[in-house]
């Protein structure tokens, strides 16, 4: 029986291929499986209900024939279809027989995807207004040239550059890009779509966050409009989905980005995802998308270093053509270092306070104007912070500086951490000596009077010294 079902359907499929384009062959036939002929009733196994209704509205007429031709008048078609309810459930199947109503000769001439010169009903477009050509959505200030790179998106910034000079064309596909809030993910991503439309004007590029995406496929099931939503995305070169982890839960939308993604990666186009989570992390979606997710290259975007988050807020203020006191910059990057976003908010707000009532930004005002962005600007140095600072300014190992060595680098870090702490914290002498590895209170007097003296004599040493306070009062 196997034999005979597998037979017929193979037949079928010969014929069917010499009917439509390629690419819809690939699509929508291949992953259909035949799974038995009784009574002249062929039924064939497909992947999700979306798929049999769409081989219903679109194909039914050619099937229809090609199964008479084979099993004569009587044959008829039934699909078994592949329900998938989440990953914690196993998916199950149910019948359905082929309704027969669609058009004959609509199936073979539509073309997949649907060409642009088509009638397609684009989803950012108001009904009822002029059909305008497709907008990329794009912010056109998110471009590389604005994006400043670091250590902590080198990764991400060079695949997405090679991605916006060869679209669909690299082993980045889909590229992903992951990170925490306001670390400039939107931006990237809208950089390569504002780079390809520089350079390749006739690309068709559409950014959507993930809840526009959900809402436009919600309006099309209530207005009937399911194909055209479709349609609109299969024919873009290049769809750029934002935040990509509030499709969780939301399976019917899943299941219809899954063949878009689908389409879009076997036409050799490009797909570039945002989330606050690498793939392996992202809970509620299926494992079917988060699989393909994982097709091309993940890339993250971590909290920016100090240089960096300082040349962020410089480029800033090249752009804005204003010009602050390095001072400022330092304070300001040394104290906001969980994201770029509220860095710039940062300083928005302070350029702002200036110019309203009209004061000069010095570091004073810095620090009464930006309270509100600075977490525990009260809080009291302690000993481990400038222990670990003027180890990283000096680059000894901390554990070196408590130590019995009497290495020349070692014994000055040592002291000018012992002068530091008695002139930064409240703790007695005693303790001090004992916090650098057990040593008594003179050792601390010692080591205090020779910093003293050395900042008197040694202009070198006088700037190492300062230079570390500095980063103390920006703490």
């Amino acid at each position: 029986m196997e034999k005979t079902c597998t037979s017929v359907w193979e037949n079928c499929l010969q014929i069917i291929k010499d009917n439509i384009p390629t690419q819809s062959f690939k699509t929508w036939f291949e992953p259909i499986i035949p799974l038995r002929l009784e009574a002249s009733v062929l039924t064939i196994q497909v992947p999700s209900l979306f798929f049999y209704e769409w081989l219903e509205e679109h194909y039914v007429g050619l099937l229809r024939k090609t199964v008479k031709k084979h099993l004569g008048d009587s044959g008829r078609l039934e699909y078994n279809i592949v329900v998938e309810k989440s990953s914690s459930q196993k998916p199950y199947t149910t019948n359905l027989p082929s309704s027969g109503n669609g058009a004959e000769g609509k199936n073979q001439s539509i073309p997949m995807p649907v060409a642009l010169n088509k009638d397609i009903k684009n989803p950012f477009v108001i009904p009822g207004l002029k059909k305008l050509q497709v907008d990329p959505q794009l912010n056109p200030n998110y471009t590389f040239e604005n994006f400043i790179e670091g250590d902590c998106n080198r990764l991400a910034r060079s695949a997405g550059y090679a991605v916006s000079a060869k679209p669909g064309g690299t082993s980045f596909n889909p590229l992903m890009i992951y990170g925490g809030v306001g670390l400039g993910k939107t931006h990237l991503a809208q950089a390569i779509g504002n780079e390809v439309k520089r350079t390749m004007p006739d690309k068709l590029v559409i950014y959507v966050s993930c809840e526009k995406f959900c809402q436009q496929f919600v309006d099309s099931l209530k207005n009937n409009t399911i194909n055209d939503f479709v349609n609109f995305y299969q024919a873009m070169d290049i769809i750029i989905m934002d935040d990509v982890h509030n499709f969780a839960g939301k399976e019917k939308t899943q299941d219809i980005f899954f063949h878009i993604f689908n389409h879009l990666h076997q036409s050799g186009k490009q797909l570039i995802i945002t989330s606050d989570k690498p793939p392996k992390d992202l809970a509620g979606l299926e494992e079917r998308l988060l699989s393909r997710f994982k097709w091309g290259l993940s890339a993250d975007l971590s909290v920016p270093d100090i240089e960096t988050r300082m040349a962020i807020l410089k480029k800033k203020m090249y752009q804005d053509g204003i010009e602050l006191p390095n001072d400022v910059i330092e304070y300001v990057a040394n104290n906001i270092d969980n994201n770029v976003r509220e860095l710039e908010g940062a300083m928005v707000s302070l350029l702002a306070q200036s110019t309203l009532n009209k004061k000069e930004i010095d570091l004073a005002l810095a620090k009464q104007m930006l309270k509100n962005f600075i977490k525990n600007t009260s809080k009291e140095i302690s000993m481990e912070y400038i222990q670990k600072l003027v180890c990283e300014y000096f680059e000894v190992p901390v554990e070196m500086v408590k130590s019995k060595t009497r290495k020349r680098e070692i014994v000055q870090a040592r002291q000018i951490s012992m002068y530091l702490a008695k002139s930064h914290t409240k703790t007695s002498l005693k303790s001090i000596g004992a916090f650098f590895g057990g040593r008594d209170h003179s050792t601390v007097i010692y080591a205090c009077q020779t910093v003293e003296d050395l900042i008197d004599t040694d202009k070198k040493f006088k700037a190492y010294v300062q230079d570390i306070q500095k980063k103390l009062k920006m703490s």
